[in-house]
């Protein structure tokens, strides 16, 4: 009967192990699989693709719009009629005095009143009066600017206001609801085939949450950057500079709020998820994350002109993204309040990443029955 001898020396040296990665690396390559999975999904491509073409196409067709609105018509008084009757681009009405003409302004039936000014240093000679705000239209279709006066001031159109309301609450709702259910659905899909057990094998539970959280937040924030980008880029191609102006500041510290303020909603996503061990328990477990995202964007659409509910959305750090950036377009948020409300959100933010994580940890190897949120926290 033969034997099979170890030929190795007892005084061999062991084997070396490589090191083992250190936490900046496991994170690194938890989120870059997180980035490359995502960017390899037909879905997430198809559905970016569809939310950019909306709001490229909403651009282009407001630019449209006004450039072929019909002349507006302006109530001219006595001498005045002279200047607007040799305007390109306005459309005179006769009018007895100026209360007739005011009368006519606030019935809507004209779009400003243009009166004689009475005035010899005035380079044009008139006055335009306007509702609520300056009539754009009619001071820019006169060679000189007029004195304008308003009798009801207002910071914005109201149109402008709820369109511009419509899409930061939109792009928040979709980019949130979209990435927050892929990491959920990511979660419960390694838990519920047991990969997570040889992932945590290797992986410290923390910082495979830490890894999620940045891959998918960098990948919403990437897609809120290229649609700021592309709303810019259909302002300038389409000639709504003026608009770029106003919406150009609001724009920027919606994208500065987003991406922190989805930070916490992602290890909110990833932290209930973890509770469950079915796909099919996802949608009842997330669900109360999900309201979290969808009421900012039915306040911002019903509210959008109430100071005082902007005011407390802006406050408040799971509707600031929406809220602060209404209030800095309306004009009515002071140079330190986005300051202020994004030191909150900081703070609010690294709070709920220590509970999330002791959730996460606490319930990522417990199949069977949901997980109750008090057992999590006790662990």
């Amino acid at each position: 009967m033969s034997t099979v001898r170890n030929t190795a020396r007892a005084d061999a040296p062991a084997e070396t192990r490589p090191a083992a990665p250190g936490t900046l690396a496991t994170i690194t390559l938890v989120a870059g699989r997180e980035i490359s999975t995502r960017l390899r999904s037909r879905s997430f491509i198809i559905s970016t693709a569809i939310l950019m073409l909306v709001v490229l196409g909403s651009v282009v067709v407001g630019g449209l719009i006004s450039q072929n609105a019909e002349a507006p018509k302006v109530a001219v008084v006595g001498s005045a009629a002279g200047v607007v009757a040799g305007t390109p681009g306005l459309t005179a009405i006769d009018a007895a005095d100026r209360d007739a003409g005011e009368r006519m302004l606030r019935a809507s039936e004209v779009s400003a009143v243009v009166v004689s000014s009475g005035a010899g240093s005035d380079p044009v000679g008139v006055t335009v009066i306007g509702l609520d705000s300056a009539p754009r239209e009619v001071i820019n279709a006169l060679s000189l600017r007029p004195t304008v006066e308003i009798l009801e001031p207002a910071s914005q159109d109201g149109a402008l206001i709820y369109f511009v309301a419509l899409g930061f609450g939109l792009v928040f709702l979709m980019s949130a609801l979209t990435f927050g259910q892929t990491i959920a659905l990511s979660v419960v899909e390694e838990k519920q085939t047991r990969i997570v057990e040889i992932l945590m094998s290797t992986i410290p539970v923390r910082t495979l949450l830490a890894g999620k959280v940045i891959g998918n937040s960098i990948m919403a924030f990437g897609q809120i950057v290229a649609i700021g980008a592309l709303a810019v880029i259909g302002m300038v191609a389409t000639g709504q500079r003026v608009l770029l102006g106003s919406i150009g500041a609001p724009i920027v510290w919606f994208i500065v709020f987003f991406a922190i303020g989805f930070v916490l909603l992602a290890a909110l996503f990833a932290a209930s998820a973890a509770l469950v061990s079915r796909a099919e328990d996802v949608g009842a477990v997330i669900s109360p994350v999900t309201m979290l995202v969808m009421i900012p964007y039915f306040l911002v659409i019903f509210f959008n002109d109430n100071e005082t509910v902007l005011t407390i959305m802006s406050y408040v750090p799971f509707s600031a993204p929406v809220g602060m950036p209404m209030r800095v377009f309306l004009g009515t948020a002071q140079w330190w309040e986005p300051l202020l409300s994004l030191a909150i959100l900081v703070a609010t933010t690294v709070i709920v990443l220590g509970f999330a994580a002791r959730i996460y940890s606490n319930s990522l190897l417990r199949t069977g029955a949901r997980v109750t949120l008090t057992e999590a926290l006790k662990g």
